[in-house]
């Protein structure tokens, strides 16, 4: 989000001060929207040969949170919090926890891309909680957007069935699961970012995310062992899929807190929102998954919406 992208677990601890970006900065944050896109492409390997989402979820959280800590322990940050704060980190965890398990659950059933196009939703669910909860009513320009995201999305997951060639019946048959999933985890998402933001949001955002994927880590890990335990990797690639997926989400939150701050990059910069388009990329070229031409306008659409979103003054 990203998994904020706005908000985004992996996008905490920054300034949201608005900076010109460097050409170095530039490519710094294509290479995190790359390792976020490539982190799913290789769970779906991993899904593909033995591992189950609540491993892959364990596996990735765990180091994650191994990798912020040492950043806190090493930069001497503050570990202060009031008892509301922590009753709020909990909650967000927990919410964090739920969205993931749904996030990778969309991604074994679905392309890559169109799992984490219907996830990119998140700026309308964001919106939606912060007017349930606190009374915040929509920005302009995300109601101006809101139709064009919709529009795009449609396209995307080719809501009729005309680019499958299957009718809606049928194609909705195959996908329909995969998005439930997936709009679940952008609901969540959207949650957790609207607590994070009026609850939390004072606190450093290597703290947040340290506690957000230790408590995601856990909460799996403790699912796992309370049912039939871990499901490994049955075959080579699944190996190769479950550490990359690791591997890529714990170095890409190692460079959103090592490099980007010294380079003035707000975290939630837009441009990692084209991780999608990444996602799709190489989703192609490595699982064979390939998606009709106007659904690759509609997924275009999507990104570039939110992106819009993202780059807009305020």
């Amino acid at each position: 989000m990203p998994e904020c992208t706005g908000c985004t677990p992996h996008n905490e601890g920054m300034s949201s001060e608005r900076k010109a970006l460097t050409g170095i900065a530039f490519a710094t944050l294509l290479l995190v929207a790359l390792m976020m896109g490539a982190n799913h492409v290789a769970a779906r390997f991993a899904f593909n040969h033995g591992v189950d989402v609540v491993t892959a979820v364990s596996c990735r959280s765990a180091l994650t949170a191994l990798v912020v800590g040492v950043l806190l322990w090493r930069q001497k940050a503050s570990w202060a919090t009031t008892p509301r704060q922590k009753k709020f980190l909990f909650g967000i965890g927990a919410l964090i926890a739920v969205q993931s398990l749904c996030l990778y659950s969309a991604v074994a059933r679905l392309p890559v891309a169109l799992a984490l196009l219907a996830f990119n939703t998140y700026p309308l669910s964001t919106a939606l909680w912060a007017r349930i909860l606190y009374g915040h009513r929509a920005e302009r320009a995300l109601l101006l957007a809101m139709p064009l995201m919709l529009f795009g999305l449609a396209l995307a997951l080719d809501v009729l069935g005309a680019a499958s060639g299957l009718g809606a019946a049928a194609h909705w048959s195959l996908i329909g699961v995969g998005i439930a999933f997936a709009l679940a985890a952008s609901a969540t998402f959207g949650l957790a970012m609207v607590l994070t933001q009026h609850e939390v949001g004072s606190l450093d955002g290597r703290l947040r995310t340290f506690s957000t994927m230790g408590l995601v880590a856990v909460f799996a890990i403790t699912g796992a062992l309370s049912q039939d335990g871990f499901h490994w990797p049955t075959a080579l690639p699944g190996w190769w899929g479950l550490g990359l997926l690791s591997f890529l989400y714990g170095t890409a939150f190692t460079i959103l807190f090592t490099v980007l701050p010294r380079l003035g990059v707000v975290g939630n910069s837009a441009i990692m929102n084209v991780e999608p388009v990444f996602a799709l990329v190489l989703a192609w070229a490595l699982l064979d998954q390939a998606i009709a031409p106007i659904q690759v306008v509609g997924a275009l659409l999507v990104v570039a919406t939110v992106i819009w979103l993202g780059l807009r003054k305020r």
